[in-house]
């Protein structure tokens, strides 16, 4: 389907001081929308970027049915924008379409949509190095109904914005602090999918930490509270022995795409990689006897994140005396110049646009 486009009468990027960027809370003159009537996804539009109108009985604001994606675009060092491991996130949208009970979108359509709106606003791509366009594609329930039940109309807008670091800290290490009591997902639940329900049991623990000094929670799994699933924003990795260890896709934790990145790069140097369990006392007491060096989360939003602390049960540990690690700095390197194009893309995940 062509993509019909209603270009804004005057852009708003003047009002925009790209010094002071928080990220999430500017967004650029252009939004794709595309609605799902009568069994089928309808012609799409990019229209200016604005209020749109629901009624009180949105279906999705009673029952949750939505979800989303996150991924980003980047000047390029030859002039160009890249949009990095754009066919990834489409995939993994897909997949939370189906478990969300969600038309799925072709996903040609799909990518032409993400790359005719940043083609469009690509002079919102904020010029400094660490920062990028973040790019938004949700999908809700938009019948109107109050009643349980599969919605059979639907909304699907892509947003982008410019954004600078996700944590303040950036590249610096940030504090985690266990779920304590709180559980984010078991098998079989939502854990796998990036849907608004996820996000939303995990906001009271994440403030409680915060109001207690740590950045986010360190999640364990529900039924034991032993093992480690993610953190609240992002995957979780373990350096010990050597050896990469982060938690295995087992139904309870997003299928991270810069996990992934991270999983592949390092196979590629050789660094042994191990998707399994890994309890939270085996990492305090391997972080106690110095054989686990470094811990650090990987996320679309922040990349890499090292770990300084872990808080667990009343008790603390220091990573790598709260330094960044060599480990997370050669994962952050790595995936952000091929990002910004000063690497060579020998994994095929840029789509660059001219």
């Amino acid at each position: 389907m062509s993509i019909e486009i209603h270009k804004v009468e005057k852009s708003r990027i003047d009002e925009v001081d790209f010094d002071n960027l928080v990220f999430g809370h500017t967004f650029s003159d252009h939004m794709f929308q595309m609605e799902y009537r009568n069994n089928k996804w309808n012609p799409p539009a990019i229209i200016p970027f604005g209020k749109i109108e629901v009624y009180p009985s949105l279906s999705s604001l009673h029952y949750g049915q939505s979800i989303f994606e996150g991924l980003k675009a980047f000047r390029s060092a030859d002039g160009s924008v890249n949009i990095f491991r754009l066919d990834k996130h489409i995939a993994r949208m897909e997949n939370s379409c189906k478990r969300m009970c969600i038309p799925t979108l072709d996903s040609e359509m799909f990518k032409e949509a993400v790359t005719t709106l940043v083609g469009l606003d690509r002079q919102w791509i904020p010029q400094a190095r660490g920062s990028s366009l973040y790019i938004r594609p949700f999908i809700f329930a938009s019948e109107n109904y109050i009643g349980v039940r599969v919605s059979e109309k639907y909304d699907f807008y892509i947003l982008t914005g410019p954004v600078s670091t996700y944590f303040k800290e950036g590249l610096s290490p940030v504090k985690l602090m266990t779920s304590e009591g709180y559980v984010r997902a078991v098998r079989g639940g939502l854990g796998e999918a990036k849907t608004a329900a996820n996000y939303a049991a995990s906001l009271l623990p994440a403030m409680e930490a915060q109001r207690r000094g740590f950045s986010q929670v360190l999640w364990l799994d529900a039924l034991e509270g032993k093992y480690i699933d993610e953190v609240g924003t992002m995957n979780i990795a373990f350096f010990k022995d050597d050896v990469l260890i982060t938690p295995p896709l087992e139904g309870t934790i997003l299928p991270g795409v810069t996990r992934d990145s991270v999983i592949q790069i390092a196979k590629k140097k050789g660094i042994k990689v191990e998707e399994r369990r890994i309890s939270i006392d085996e990492v305090m007491e391997s972080v106690k006897d110095g054989s686990m060096t470094e811990i650090f989360g990987t996320g679309t939003a922040a990349v890499i994140s090292p770990v300084g602390e872990v808080y667990h049960n009343g008790e603390s540990v220091t990573v790598n005396n709260f330094k960044t690690g060599p480990i997370a700095k050669m994962f952050y390197d790595e995936i952000t110049g091929i990002q910004y194009g000063e690497k060579e893309d020998t994994f095929g995940w840029i789509t660059k646009i001219q």
